[in-house]
């Protein structure tokens, strides 16, 4: 079918030949001339136009509001700005114009921002990757400029901003697209387990290998793999995938013999890289080797702008999938949602969507319907925000193992915290012994109570400490007992060493 364009009338002069001109380019075309008339043909029955042309009266209300209504339906928007205009990229910014275009507009270049335009909502569409925001669009070039070629690529966020999105984005782009997309976690597997998933082992090759098996890098030859959180690879295994970088070529755990791939690596991470090369936690070689082409996908808390694209997209998505007659949201719950943190970014806002689908008993997403942690713009640990239940595998990763290991440290803390206790109560009587023996002070100086000080071995816990705060102090207690051995330390702590090391760089502990 191609793709529609509605074009507003508001400047008869300009509308008339840019109409004919997207004509003859193949465009489909529809003039309106008044706004209730474009609003009614975004809301119509008719499939909705891939972009909208607005020639005009761009300070009228009117114009905001269907503006507004075509920023709700995803519908591309370019409008024509008056050459006298002040500050015409402010005016477009102001109204939230994908683009615009001074007037008099050259039809040919009317007709090849269109098509630009269109274009990026398809590819927006293909890849799932949504959003009007400048950082966002940047991203959507840069797949475009990366997926024809074979070279390394970094994909740089925070957890839940959609990584994975865009190493698939890139892969079925890419003249790979008819070959295997491979993904493997590095940080859900434990050191001992992922060399043999990348590279495969022979039968025999450790105990209980009782056959051959493929690695991921052989499932994917020809295609693509997505190595993700590659950050938290062991060093042993990082001198490994250097070599498959390097040479295209491995060994099977337990083989003799150089396997050759021809596989693209795309590789995920959610902290610094720069950091752990500094740190000496990732092999500077090896960063190199990675950051050859590189992408930055910025949290949701930079780009508000595209919240309520996001939110109805996803309203519409699960109201299918559960088969549910959904309204919408109102606009004092959209505002919540535009002013929350969302330190799981659009992970988090996609599963809090689907949970309020499913359970807002109105059909309509209210405040009232929105967790308190999340109206209060925070990640409390009183309200529950993902009602949703999770995978049941999900624990195992790393997440699931940094919780164990909270809870963990709490029951620890709350012994100690007892023992401090029974050691402050029994010390007031040592101490008035202690004055009562001692010789009277000299003149001019002012004896003060002895401090109780905690032995050194002794998490100080004091009401009101935040989480993080528990959790450094564990771990402080657990390095102090340990004499400094990371090792020990997180054995004592029952975590792995990479996540120990992990949160000594989160905390900042020496």
């Amino acid at each position: 079918m191609p793709d529609r364009v509605l074009i507003t009338t508001a400047d008869l002069e300009q509308a008339v030949p840019l109409n004919a001109a997207l004509e003859r380019a193949g465009f489909e075309t529809a003039m309106v001339t008044s706004f209730d008339d474009a609003g009614g043909a975004l809301r119509g029955p008719r499939r909705e136009p891939d972009c909208l042309l607005v020639t005009g009266a761009l300070h009228e209300p009117a114009t905001a509001r269907l503006l507004a209504l075509a920023r709700e339906r995803s519908v591309s928007t370019l409008g024509l700005v008056e050459s006298t205009e002040p500050d015409g990229r402010a005016l477009a910014n102001r109204l939230g114009l994908t683009a615009f275009l001074e007037k008099p507009a050259d039809p040919a270049l009317v007709v090849l921002t269109i098509r630009h335009l269109v274009d990026r909502r398809r590819l927006q569409e293909r890849t799932g990757i949504v959003g009007e925001a400048a950082a966002i669009q940047e991203v959507l070039v840069k797949i475009e400029q990366m997926a024809p070629v074979s070279s390394t690529v970094l994909v740089e966020g925070e957890s839940g901003t959609g990584k994975e999105l865009v190493a698939r984005a890139i892969h079925d782009l890419s003249p790979r697209r008819g070959k295997p997309f491979v993904a493997v976690n590095c940080a859900a597997l434990p050191e001992t387990l992922l060399e043999s998933e990348l590279f495969g082992h022979e039968k025999g090759a450790f105990t209980g290998a009782a056959e051959r098996r493929l690695g991921r890098f052989e499932l994917a030859d020809g295609g693509t793999i997505f190595l993700d959180e590659v950050g938290e690879m062991a060093p042993a295994t990082q001198v490994k995938l250097l070599r498959v970088l390097e040479d295209r070529s491995f060994f099977r755990v337990g083989g003799t013999s150089p396997i050759k791939v021809d596989v693209r690596v795309v590789a995920a991470t959610n902290r610094s890289l720069k950091d752990g090369v500094q740190a000496g936690s990732f092999r500077d070689d090896l960063f190199y080797r990675l950051n050859v082409l590189s992408i930055y996908l910025p949290p949701l808390r930079e780009r508000r702008s595209d919240i309520p694209i996001l939110v109805r997209r996803f309203i519409v998505e699960f109201a299918k999938a559960h088969d549910r007659k959904f309204r919408g949201i109102t606009p004092e719950a959209m505002q919540i949602l535009v002013d929350a943190d969302w330190p799981g970014n659009v992970r988090q806002l996609r599963n809090l969507i689907e949970s309020m689908v499913v359970l807002a008993p109105e059909g309509e997403i209210r405040a009232s319907d929105i967790p308190r942690d999340i109206r209060e713009r925070g990640w409390g640990t009183g309200a529950r925000s993902l009602p949703v239940r999770l995978p049941g595998g999900a624990m195992r990763d790393v997440a699931g193992q940094e919780l164990e290991f909270i809870l963990r440290s709490l029951v620890e803390l709350k012994l100690q915290v007892e023992e401090l206790r029974r050691r402050i109560d029994e010390r007031p009587a040592r101490v008035v012994e202690a004055i009562e023996v001692s010789p009277p002070p000299a003149l001019g100086v002012i004896e003060t109570e002895p401090a109780l000080v905690p032995p050194p071995d002794t998490v100080v816990y004091r009401p009101g400490m935040s989480m993080a705060e528990v959790e450094r102090a564990a771990i402080e207690v657990a390095l102090r007992n340990t004499q400094g051995n990371r090792r020990k330390a997180a054995e004592v702590l029952g975590i792995g060493e990479r996540t120990l090391y992990r949160k000594l760089k989160e905390y900042a502990i020496a």
